[in-house]
């Protein structure tokens, strides 16, 4: 299953661009990163089967475990795209979170874009470190 961060703005050169490409390195599934400008621009087109995920402070949290068990339940259904959507300062209108599969927060707080980037990337390394049985999630263990 492809993995595909949609994000607005440019993340550029910076300590964020770096951790998003250490994370990304590290996942072993199929990805890839569009970027659109703050305004405007086109969002790829969905293929048949896509899920899209918006990143949004006001969507449902989730564990990591859970987040695993959604993206391995996707992969093991079928889907043959998962997106990943980070908007823009106003975030996203009432039409694209009636068209998501799912909206998810990390946390009650405002993350800045470029963090919340990061932090997606990070995430996706563990779900799909969690799904493959790797060690660097450990949660629940004594």
């Amino acid at each position: 299953m492809l993995l595909h961060i949609i994000a607005r703005g440019r993340i550029g050169r910076g300590p964020e661009a770096e951790l998003v490409e250490r994370y990304m390195k590290r996942v072993t599934w199929a990805q890839k990163i569009s970027e659109l400008p703050d305004t405007g621009g086109r969002v790829p087109a969905a293929a048949p089967g896509c899920r899209t995920i918006l990143l949004d402070e006001g969507g449902e949290q989730m564990s990591s475990l859970e987040f695993a068990k959604l993206l391995e339940g996707w992969r093991d259904g079928g889907v043959r795209e998962a997106r990943f959507c980070l908007g823009a300062a106003d975030g996203f209108t009432p039409e694209e979170r009636e068209g998501a599969a799912k909206v998810i927060a990390f946390g009650r707080a405002t993350w800045p874009h470029l963090m919340a980037r990061a932090m997606l990337a990070e995430q996706l390394w563990r779900a799909t470190s969690i799904i493959a049985g790797h060690p660097y999630h450990r949660e629940g263990r004594q």
